[in-house]
């Protein structure tokens, strides 16, 4: 843990559920699985990544640090980071069934995340997360050179898949001299993703991440 996470452990219970794949509960029920944790390291990450952005990026505006945020914290990124950490060398799992090892590999990282939190507080994890993680095993600089671009991506799949899309707005308002707009993203009529933004070509982008996570695209 801590040549890795530069962080000692004071609760090892902790981290040896994080590293516990519901899996195993199968075949041992007195186990606990890492999901509770991972569901917290999800949130500890997040904010840490939000606020890493904000410090980075003082002029850019909410919109393209909601994009930039969306690749640091996608799965792809953590699956990539959990990858280069091996973690499924430590992973406790239940061998010989269909398993997507990526997924249960950064969902764990996740876990780790929370169990640093809870153990340690959120300093400790941000600490772990900015002095370890983004300089050790994220490579930061091409996170930051690719373009997102989610309404072209659902615009293709829509198009391959002979769908429709449109999108419709839902709100308009303007508070303190600041714009916000809410897009629907519909596809076939039907509604999908919701997403909210300063613009409605970012609030059409969120409400299109919406819609490919919902369809298991992202």
């Amino acid at each position: 843990m801590r040549s890795k996470f530069g962080y000692r452990p004071k609760n090892i219970l902790f981290f040896a559920h994080a590293l516990t794949h519901k899996s195993l509960l199968y075949a041992d029920e007195t186990l606990v699985s890492n999901e509770r944790l991972e569901f917290l390291g999800d949130a500890v990450l997040d904010a840490v990544i939000a606020e890493y952005l904000f410090r980075l990026f003082p002029k850019e505006d909410e919109g393209y640090l909601t994009k930039v945020k969306s690749k640091f914290v996608s799965r792809k990124s953590i699956s990539a980071i959990a990858e280069k950490m091996k973690i499924r060398n430590v992973l406790g799992y239940q061998k010989g069934r269909t398993i997507n090892m990526s997924t249960i590999e950064g969902n764990a990282f996740e876990a780790l995340m929370g169990a640093i939190f809870i153990d340690g507080g959120f300093l400790a994890a941000k600490g772990c997360i900015e002095n370890h993680i983004l300089k050790k095993y994220a490579d930061v600089n091409k996170i930051l050179e690719e373009e997102i671009d989610f309404k072209s991506k659902l615009f293709i799949w829509c198009q391959k898949n002979r769908h429709q899309l449109e999108f419709e707005m839902m709100e308009e308002e303007n508070a303190g001299g600041f714009w916000k707009y809410t897009m629907m993203a519909k596809i076939n009529e039907k509604n999908f993703g919701l997403g909210t933004g300063s613009s409605k070509k970012i609030a059409e982008q969120a409400a299109s991440k919406e819609t490919l996570e919902l369809l298991g695209e992202v």
